[in-house]
């Protein structure tokens, strides 16, 4: 089974199942960090693709190949009730020179990340998550007014045949240069901020940020964003306005859909070219590994008499 780019062999498959089964009290995250390790599955940054090992095991989890070892959870009376920051969405209607110098502030974690999050469940219809692999997330401020809403960013979908047929790569070169490819996940302005032009001016920021950020918190620099826009909610205005091109539809599957039911429904594919030559690069096949006979692998000794 080929997942995220890696072929799960019946052997790995074995291997993973050796493992579950005889070290009872390995984590999932230990786990995927083997996985990692046996496939040499890492990023550009050298770093293992942790991320993406645990929705592989995930999968094959779904699947009825392997059965991962219990998630570890704090029980309910030993987890902190950490309070929400108070924080009250700001009023703003006007012109995009009042808002001052806007910004993208990178969210790590902390109080930025519970404001980020509640951003998204209470304004967003998809909620803030979960987003899928490699990611960054940003919250929208500016310097008069304070928090204008939210971004986020993360891996792009595996197949998207309106977005391929585009591209006009090749299976190969998609699965060699597919994470060149982000996905811009989450885009909120708040409702309660009516401000003319302020939706294009913040994707264009943040085509320029995410080529500046991705390369050091990943190892490599994107060459294509991809969005999909409800157009029975939406009419992509703000995605045209900012130079974004829409290339065609999806099929309504959804990421999460396994069973063929298109309960997703049909979504607008929109994209913005980060680099010139982002087609020669991802369209660049994986150089082939030549792969010797196996009698001709070692070379012959020196013949004794």
């Amino acid at each position: 089974m080929r997942l995220f780019g890696q072929t799960f062999t019946e052997g790995i498959i074995e291997r993973i199942r050796g493992v579950v089964s005889g070290q009872p009290g390995i984590t999932r995250s230990e786990l995927s960090r083997r996985v990692c390790d046996w496939l040499n599955w890492r990023g550009a940054n050298g770093k293992p693709k942790e991320v993406s090992s645990r929705e592989a095991l995930l999968e094959l989890e779904r699947h009825g190949l392997v059965a991962l070892p219990a998630a570890h959870r704090l029980p309910p009376q030993a987890r902190p009730a950490a309070p929400a920051p108070p924080w009250t969405a700001p009023v703003f209607a006007g012109a995009l020179a009042d808002l001052g110098e806007v910004e993208l502030v990178a969210v790590e974690g902390g109080e930025h990340a519970a404001l980020w999050q509640r951003m998204l469940d209470t304004y967003h219809p998809l909620g803030g998550g979960p987003l899928c692999g490699a990611q960054q997330r940003y919250l929208i401020r500016s310097p008069v007014v304070g928090w204008l809403g939210v971004l986020a960013f993360s891996a792009a979908a595996w197949q998207l045949a309106a977005r391929d047929a585009w591209i006009g790569w090749c299976a190969h070169a998609r699965r060699a240069n597919l994470t060149r490819v982000v996905a811009n996940s989450r885009f909120l302005i708040l409702p309660s901020i009516q401000v003319p032009n302020l939706g294009s001016h913040v994707l264009a920021l943040a085509a320029v940020r995410v080529v500046a950020d991705w390369p050091g918190r990943y190892g490599y620099t994107p060459g294509l964003l991809e969005t999909f826009v409800d157009e029975s909610r939406f009419a992509g205005t703000v995605y045209q306005a900012a130079n974004w091109q829409r290339v065609g539809e999806t099929a309504g599957r959804g990421r999460q859909d396994r069973d063929n039911r298109g309960a997703a429904g049909i979504k607008a594919v929109y994209v913005l070219a980060l680099q010139r030559d982002w087609r020669r690069r991802l369209c660049q096949r994986p150089t082939p590994v030549l792969r010797l006979p196996r009698r001709a692998r070692t070379a012959p000794g020196p013949r004794r008499s």
